[in-house]
């Protein structure tokens, strides 16, 4: 279980645990918050093909999907 704070999720980096289309390095390129400070939405991008896919800042949490970093 990675250890996740939503405030510092902006620009950090993540390598798919399972590569999809050769896209294995991503890094959060936007988070938005509510007025209480909620994530409402999360996009991530990936590092070679510069793609953007929303994401559900939640599932970084699982380490059987996701790294901290680029590994």
């Amino acid at each position: 279980m990675n250890q996740l704070n939503p405030k510092k999720l902006l620009n950090s980096k993540w390598t798919a645990v399972q590569p999809r289309e050769k896209e294995k390095h991503f890094r959060i390129s936007e988070v938005e918050f509510d007025e209480e400070g909620v994530v409402i939405d999360c996009f991530i991008e990936a590092v070679v093909s510069n793609n953007f896919y929303a994401i559900q800042w939640q599932d970084l949490k699982d380490s059987t999907r996701w790294l901290q970093g680029w590994k």
